[in-house]
């Protein structure tokens, strides 16, 4: 999901509206799951979608018709969220939809409240887990197999085991617009951390790092970014040794196998 332009300012304000708005607990998952289902709603309905980001039509218009496909039904903070959504520019159609699956997503990281690095922390397990288990994610992926059938192998996985958000999140990642499960999975732990004003940190190490190496790492990252640092840490035994660290774009490769691949080319060179 990458929206731009209007698009980009759209959102960014309707996330504001929609922290101002909602809380931990319970209501946060209502309004969540309603903006998953208008979400739904609009990508299924090319024709509703159209009209509801059609510029050439006044506010007023577009938002009457929001309010009375979901008036009774809905959350007035879901109401309100999405009848402020239609009121705005959008770069493309598709982008509206878009933009309600984010905002449900932040939902769902604000009902853990300040659970939310467990929530950040119990994604990567699971996208981890879909990455080494290459019959997991053939299940998760088949086109043959129902929603409700993955849905119920996730519950097997999960049910008891996680925080329920992160149940929403895995069956959302099922339906929702990302290309794979793993792309979802990554997207909803830079959310979750995003909504802690953190950045995510994959480390990569050959053995597991202690708690005080750890603890000096967040330190050393947060102090670079100025901004507190949540890292999920992967042991590798690729990486020989040292360190590597990936942030967002930005990769910085402390590794033993690194400095001998370097050593390499510049022998070969």
């Amino acid at each position: 999901m990458d929206l731009r332009g209007a698009s980009a300012d759209s959102l960014a304000e309707l996330t504001t509206e929609l922290r101002d708005a909602v809380r931990a607990g319970s209501h946060a998952e209502r309004v969540a799951s309603e903006l998953f289902t208008v979400s739904s709603l609009l990508r299924a309905e090319p024709a509703l979608r159209r009209v509801t980001t059609d510029a050439s039509l006044p506010v007023e218009a577009r938002q009457g018709l929001a309010r009375q496909v979901l008036e009774g039904k809905a959350d007035e903070v879901t109401l309100a969220l999405v009848v402020s959504a239609v009121g705005r520019r959008w770069t493309s159609s598709r982008d509206l939809p878009d933009a309600l699956e984010r905002l449900g997503e932040i939902a769902v990281v604000r009902s853990v409240g300040s659970d939310a690095d467990q929530l950040a922390d119990e994604i990567f397990a699971l996208s981890r887990m879909v990455t080494a288990n290459p019959d997991l994610r053939d299940a998760l992926a088949n086109p043959a197999r129902t929603d409700e059938d993955k849905a119920a192998l996730l519950d097997s996985l999960l049910g008891g085991k996680t925080l329920p958000a992160t149940v929403v999140l895995a069956k959302q990642a099922l339906v929702g617009t990302y290309r794979t499960i793993t792309a979802a999975l990554e997207t909803y732990r830079r959310v979750a951390a995003e909504a802690q004003d953190e950045y995510v940190a994959t480390v990569r190490v050959v053995s597991p790092l202690s708690d005080d190496e750890r603890e000096r790492l967040v330190r050393a990252l947060s102090a670079q970014y100025g901004r507190q640092i949540h890292v999920n840490e992967i042991v590798d035994t690729h990486v020989l040794g040292g360190i590597r660290v990936e942030i967002g774009d930005d990769v910085i490769d402390g590794t033993v196998s690194s400095r001998l691949d370097d050593a390499r080319r510049k022998l070969v060179g």
